[in-house]
């Protein structure tokens, strides 16, 4: 078993304690239990951190893409080196399985090596001028140091991306990891820390968010800012932002619709869903939660999704058996029952689940409510957890009008065999639709939201984009 170690902050290439002293918990999600300690920030760490990390952008923004992309792939290859280390640590402290975590780690590493490569190539161009004698062209140059946010349900994966993004454009960072998940994001940076990275590019902090968030954002050093979490708070950190002219980059929450039409093959849909939303618990912002089900397949549908669901094997994280863990804290399992006892009030059926597992540790049962009234906070809240909802529709044109119903816009998953039910999948609005497969979250995709559920994307050429200033020359050579 891997010790678990209390997390110091990482500023101006040191790890520190807070300057007052402060501490917070971490608890592990398997026992509810302290397991270790974070240090706190307060104001003057965080102007520590913003002066080291102006520093660092001075640096780091003067170093070639070549030399940054060489720095970042030494530090994925440490942070393969170090995946076993690293997992059982995830797995302290966040409770998903041991080969979930160690999967993360590893896809971490992927992360960081295609985001450095892509950087390598951020051409600029040549524009033909209208009289002789002028060179016109642009160039693309970092947008400056970036504050990031990032929530505790996949603690590298959510910080990898914009770490990556940022460094490979020659921007510096500071990132506000989460405080239930401290030591996992701790174990990332010191893989860049221990790869060469220059002192202040890489600033790591913790404490109370929103007093994190409000002192970095207006600061005048911070020039972009990246947010993965909630509506809510994603609404007032993107206003935050606006009123100061910086820019955002928005991955905010779901509610994703599984949409499964007559033609569909049950028999891989049906493992290959019900796996990817007890997946984390169910704690993923892409994680399928509404399945809109054509009423030729539903029965079917419906008998085989509850048997998978019975299936799953609940337990403690370093127990090979195990292919779900516990919820995050103690504040998800009232929520999830909340939502449960409303739809069941409203007409809903418990298929299976429904209750917390034990009285030890935050485990619940993988759930299945059918046939859910619309007026059910369920079918307008995201639960974010391991409930799903299954409901039957006669038409297509019913099943998409569903899947838009709500603001959100994130991901959405489809079964079919038609070409022409695919066809009309493109009316359905969401920034990633998957069909057929789970082709979501590679690097080389976009990944992002529309509507309520954010802007910009973390995936793909245009990530890279997102931290960079397309700058114009123009010169007249006499």
């Amino acid at each position: 078993m891997t010790a678990y170690p209390d997390t110091q902050l990482f500023i101006d290439g040191a790890w520190c304690d807070a300057a007052d002293g402060r501490r917070l918990p971490v608890m592990n999600p398997a026992t509810g239990e302290e397991i270790g300690q974070i240090a706190h920030a307060g104001i003057a760490d965080l102007d520590r951190a913003l002066a080291a990390t102006q520093k660092g952008f001075a640096t780091w923004s003067a170093t070639g893409a070549f030399q940054r992309a060489k720095l970042m792939r030494k530090a994925a290859q440490l942070l393969r080196e170090r995946s076993d280390e690293i997992a059982a640590i995830m797995t302290l402290e966040q409770g998903k399985p041991l080969a979930q975590a160690k999967m993360e780690v590893l896809g971490g590493a992927d992360t960081i090596d295609w985001f450095a490569e892509e950087a390598r190539r951020t051409y600029g161009q040549t524009i033909p001028a209208r009289r002789g004698g002028v060179t016109q062209m642009t160039i693309k140059v970092p947008v400056g140091p970036v504050a990031a946010f990032t929530p505790w349900n996949f603690p590298i994966n959510q910080i990898v991306r914009k770490l990556s993004a940022a460094l490979a454009t020659g921007c510096s960072i500071i990132v506000k990891a989460p405080e239930e998940t401290p030591a996992s994001p701790a174990a990332l940076i010191r893989c860049f820390a221990d790869a060469g990275i220059p002192a202040g590019v890489i600033g790591l902090v913790y404490g109370v968010p929103s007093e994190i968030s409000e002192y970095l954002i207006p600061h005048p050093v911070i020039r972009k800012i990246s947010f993965t979490g909630s509506t809510p708070v994603g609404k007032h950190l993107a206003a935050l932002a606006g009123a100061h002219m910086k820019r955002a980059t928005m991955e905010l929450g779901g509610h994703a619709p599984v949409m499964v039409f007559d033609d569909a093959d049950l028999d891989r849909a049906i493992p290959e869903i019900a796996a990817h939303k007890f997946r984390n618990a169910g704690q993923v912002c892409v994680s399928p939660t509404r399945f809109l089900v054509q009423s030729g397949a539903a029965d079917r549908f419906i008998d085989g999704f509850v048997a998978e669901a019975k299936k799953v094997v609940v337990g403690e994280g370093f127990d090979p058996a195990s292919q779900m863990g516990p919820l995050a804290n103690d504040r998800r399992i009232p929520a999830l029952e909340e939502l449960i006892q409303d739809a069941v009030a409203k007409g809903a059926t418990l298929a299976t689940g429904g209750n917390r597992i034990g009285n030890k540790g935050w485990f619940f049962e993988p759930t299945v409510l059918v046939d859910v009234p619309l007026d059910a906070r369920v079918m307008n809240e995201e639960p974010f957890g391991p409930l799903a909802v299954v409901n039957r529709y006669d038409s297509r044109d019913e099943i998409i009008a569903e899947a838009n119903r709500l603001p959100y816009g994130l991901a959405a998953y489809a079964y079919t065999r038609s070409a022409a039910n695919q066809q009309a999948l493109q009316a359905v609005e969401a920034g990633m639709v998957t069909i057929n497969h789970l082709g979501l979250a590679l690097p080389e995709l976009p990944f992002g939201g529309i509507r309520d559920s954010g802007y910009g994307t973390e995936g793909g050429s245009e990530a890279v984009a997102a931290y960079l200033e397309t700058k114009l020359v123009t010169a007249l050579n006499d």
